[in-house]
């Protein structure tokens, strides 16, 4: 056996491995092993990158604004003058003529005095349903001036302002009319602005407005 000149064994320590050298006899053959354990640098690839958002995403589109409706204003209900028929419930309803300004209704022995004065107003009025109503101008009448006060009709004037009692429970046929005088106690200096007539209770008709 060769003899064992010496032997020396460095070891050096780099990069986290051992590296050991070692001298034998005389042909100082020098044996070099590296450790496998040193880590390769470099060696495993890097995570791929996220994926950046595309910028070729079309924005969304900006809400189109609702479309602007108008409405269009109610119809104002038709104004009826003298002279005009307007339905009221049963009857058709015509004012002819008003007059005020008068003192006494009647004769001289048979009359009725005003408290203020007498406004009369000549209506005609005709059924236009299928069947007899009975029409009484006191309770379906009124009269109103301009400061919104409302008159009743004074029954007892018109009994002596007409000629056969015309408008007191008159019972009137389909398709007849009858032609009668209506009379209203105001204030002296009154001014009529309008005659209502009363569609009546048990209807779903509307008054009737006539504007004098």
């Amino acid at each position: 056996m060769p003899t064992l000149i010496g032997a020396a064994v460095v070891v050096v320590l780099c990069c986290g491995g051992g590296l050991v050298i070692s001298l034998t006899g005389d042909d100082k053959t020098s044996d070099v092993s590296a450790s496998t354990d040193i880590p390769a640098t470099g060696s495993s690839a890097s995570a791929p990158a996220a994926a950046a958002p595309s910028t070729a995403e079309s924005a969304p589109a900006s809400a189109k604004p609702d479309p602007v409706t108008t409405t269009a204003a109610p119809d104002k209900p038709k104004a009826f003058g003298t002279g005009d028929k307007v339905r009221g419930g049963d009857f058709e309803f015509t004012v002819n003529s008003v007059k005020c300004g008068i003192s006494q209704v009647g004769s001289e022995f048979l009359n009725k005095k005003a408290q203020g004065t007498f406004c009369r107003a000549s209506v005609t009025v005709k059924n236009v349903t299928k069947s007899a109503h009975t029409f009484h101008a006191d309770g379906t009448i009124t009269a109103q001036d301009g400061s919104g006060r409302k008159y009743e009709v004074d029954g007892e004037a018109a009994i002596y302002g007409n000629t056969d009692g015309q408008g007191f429970l008159d019972k009137i046929n389909p398709g007849n009319s009858v032609k009668a005088n209506v009379y209203f106690d105001v204030p002296k200096g009154t001014k009529l602005k309008s005659i209502t007539f009363d569609a009546g209770l048990f209807t779903l008709a509307e008054d009737a407005v006539v504007t004098l």
